[in-house]
């Protein structure tokens, strides 16, 4: 299952596209790590985002790429100051190319706890099935 995945979503990173675009805004761009889980009748993706808030999340789809953008900003609070900050505010950035075998149009996004949560369901024709035999 794991090599059938690998021709259906791939990283643009490795098909010659700059792995990080170009910014706008100051600070560190960060490559969320990413989990992607298969079955008959979808890909799975996980995205580790931590920090990220929905409305500050975007997902788009465009000549199949799917681009995961999200910001991250500094979290207000006037009663704690900094013991030890590992990563500050910054954007996270990771783009997939899509093989033809989604359904590109029934993509579902969720936003849980940090952990972006992508179910991209296979078209009808790349679910694998089942042939009768039939005797004469």
């Amino acid at each position: 299952m794991a090599k059938e995945a690998r021709t259906e979503i791939q990283k643009t990173d490795k098909a010659g596209v700059p792995a990080v675009a170009e910014q706008t805004r100051p600070g560190p761009v960060y490559s969320p790590a990413v989990d992607i889980f298969e079955n008959d009748n979808s890909i799975t993706v996980l995205a580790d985002m931590p920090g990220v808030k929905a409305q500050d999340l975007q997902i788009d789809l465009r000549e199949s790429i799917l681009t995961l953008t999200g910001r991250v900003t500094t979290p207000e609070s006037s009663n704690e100051s900094h013991v030890l900050r590992e990563y500050g505010p910054g954007t996270f950035f990771r783009q997939f190319t899509l093989s033809e075998t989604i359904n590109q149009g029934g993509i579902d996004a969720k936003l849980t706890d940090g952990v972006l949560r992508l179910e991209l369901p296979k078209v009808e024709k790349a679910k694998p099935r089942q042939i009768t035999v039939r005797t004469s």
